[in-house]
């Protein structure tokens, strides 16, 4: 079972801080891993910026649905 996220925010360009119920914490850059067409959209800050801790699946997630 993955560890469940229970908080994140944006610091810079593509990196989150990110904080596990488990205790773990610290900061993830995403910028190497949006590749596909679906993560396409996410290589625009102002859309990347937009993610959320989804309230049930504790992952992040955008508007646009990655």
């Amino acid at each position: 079972m993955s560890p469940r996220l229970l908080a994140a925010h944006h610091l810079r360009d593509y990196v989150i801080y990110v904080r596990f119920a488990d205790g773990v914490e610290g900061e993830v850059d995403l910028a190497d891993e949006l590749f596909g067409a679906v993560f396409e959209p996410l290589k625009d800050l102002a859309i990347f910026k937009q993610f959320v801790v989804h309230p049930e699946l504790h992952t992040l997630v955008w508007p646009n649905g990655p």
